[in-house]
């Protein structure tokens, strides 16, 4: 079997170099099905790989056997890489603007991408939005969920807490890396297997397979947005989700139909639902006393 470089492709402004491996057509039809296949067993995986400054210690071999399973199982799937770096463009300005304004490392961003895949998703467990909050995390770090509104969809606010919440998870178990294993597993269960372990550090510590895998998700994730081109995944920067320009228009009532609010705005209701996903009716109630509701609109009226 010999592997070649097949000429890079442009699908939808995406060039994507492929990597496939070829047999000798005189073998017959028998090993069709192994021509024209990605071949990634040829790529290594890379020698250093951090997370907030922290090192991933590689040479721990079932550390680099578990970095080995995520590296190759994420780049099987380019297809995913791809639409990481598109959505990166809409949300990854505003998670580099808050975590600045927190001191907090820009590294956590890319928990969002393991938790969600930059995409306001819905887990089996009613964990949801970007950082995946469940219901009592979300409303102990402030956030609103009820039948009307579900901050845990607020871009800002949902990053606002998840910030703050990674920040107690920091200074309660002494790393960022047991602070993300703490977001995953919470940061009482995390500390609890430390006590009883005896260990502080995470790589030290024998925990659920979730998070044994989800840090070393990340940090491969990482890695591989940023070195995307290197494994032949090129987005151009015209090709992402550029965020959509806005304007806020502040509220301290109820509004009693969002489609003629959003008409009398010089917008349309789908702008509404689509640049506000945390507006779950077709109404929103008085907000509570000490919050006014933001809502965002195209910056240019239609």
């Amino acid at each position: 079997m010999r592997p070649y470089l097949l000429p890079s492709i442009v699908v939808a402004g995406i060039t994507v170099v492929i990597l496939l491996a070829c047999t000798d057509l005189a073998h017959g039809a028998g090993e069709d099905h192994v021509r024209d296949t990605l071949n990634i067993a040829k790529v290594s995986i890379p020698e250093k790989l951090s997370f907030c400054g922290e090192e991933v210690p590689m040479d721990i071999a079932e550390v680099r056997e578990r970095v080995e399973r995520e590296f190759y199982i994420n780049l099987q799937t380019p297809g995913q890489i791809i639409l990481y770096l598109k959505r990166s463009a809409r949300y990854f300005p505003t998670f580099e603007k808050l975590l600045k304004e927190a001191n907090a490392p820009d590294d956590l961003k890319y928990l969002s991408v393991a938790e969600s895949a930059l995409y306001m998703a819905r887990s089996p467990k009613d964990a949801v939005g970007l950082w995946q909050f469940i219901p009592g995390t979300a409303r102990a770090m402030g956030l609103l969920v009820n039948d009307d509104v579900d901050e845990r969809r607020h871009i800002e606010r949902s990053t606002r807490a998840a910030i703050a919440y990674l920040k107690s998870g920091y200074d309660s178990n002494g790393s960022w890396t047991n602070a993300a294993a703490g977001y995953n597993m919470g940061h009482g269960s995390f500390a609890e297997n430390m006590r009883y372990q005896g260990k502080k550090d995470f790589y030290d510590i024998f925990l659920n397979e979730e998070t044994s895998r989800y840090i070393l998700r990340i940090a491969v994730i990482k890695h591989l947005m940023e070195q995307a081109h290197t494994y032949g995944i090129i987005v151009p920067e015209e090709s992402r989700y550029a965020p959509e320009q806005t304007r806020v228009i502040r509220e301290r009532s109820a509004i009693s139909n969002l489609a003629q609010w959003a008409t009398d705005h010089g917008s349309t209701y789908k702008d509404v639902k689509l640049l506000n996903p945390w507006i779950l009716k077709r109404s929103l109630p008085d907000p509570p006393r000490d919050r006014t509701w933001e809502i965002f609109l195209p910056a240019t009226a239609r």
